[in-house]
């Protein structure tokens, strides 16, 4: 009868050790588990649906990319410094035609480009550069000239039906600032919407609605420099 309680005895002590053990296993893995694991927490100022999650690079993915969906975008840079652009709001180079060498009443040679447009359609700046002088005439109607950055190109934009209202003499302005829109001003003809843009190597500067004239129509239609010979 000893024997058997002994026995007894025996297998309750080892059941007790061996639920002990059990329970010290599930406690430390679920200890270890809350010390190795990382929360993911919101960065300030980003929405936690763009937080950067802690990855480990791979061949084929590099942490460089991964960055929040509302991260500013920067612009690329200038591929060529001083390329012009069309200064008629939403003209493509396609729609230009060169009209440079074309003949004008008395014996006149048109020295420009025109581009058309309907009337009130933004004329931008087609460079960086001073706007240099605002003037009205009956050929050119209302007109605007703008010295090029480095003062060694003048160009001309005519038969405006206005001028910017927030674009003075002396301004130094952007290119593709709206400086003027599309008229028909000066001996365009009524209803014949336009601009006439030219551009002029400046020989005096004091002078400098005078020079040189280069045909625009290359410039514009391939988005480059003027090149002064």
């Amino acid at each position: 009868m000893d024997e058997i309680t002994t026995a007894k005895r025996i297998l309750v002590i080892v059941y007790l050790v061996a639920l002990h053990l059990v329970v010290f296993y599930f406690l430390y893995e679920k200890f270890a588990t809350e010390r190795t694991s990382e929360p993911e927490v919101a960065l300030p100022g980003i929405e936690a649906a763009n937080v950067i999650k802690k990855v480990t690079p791979t061949a084929s993915s590099t942490l460089y990319n991964l960055v929040p969906t509302n991260a500013a975008t920067v612009p690329p840079p200038v591929a060529n410094p001083g390329a012009l652009i069309i200064p008629v709001a939403g003209v493509g180079p396609e729609k230009l035609v060169d009209s440079f060498r074309d003949a004008r009443s008395e014996g006149r040679v048109h020295d420009a480009i025109d581009i058309m447009a309907p009337q009130g359609t933004p004329v931008l700046a087609a460079a960086d550069g001073e706007i240099a002088r605002f003037f009205d005439s009956q050929a050119g109607g209302t007109t605007i000239y703008q010295m090029s950055a480095d003062r060694k190109l003048v160009y001309y934009y005519a038969h405006l039906q206005a001028r910017a209202d927030d674009v003075k003499v002396g301004d130094l302005v952007k290119q593709g600032r709206t400086i003027g829109y599309v008229g028909d001003t000066g001996n365009a003809g009524p209803g014949n919407y336009h601009l006439h843009f030219s551009i002029a190597i400046v020989t005096d500067p004091k002078r400098y609605w005078e020079g040189t004239y280069i045909d625009p129509y290359p410039y514009l239609k391939n988005g480059t420099a003027p090149q002064i010979p």
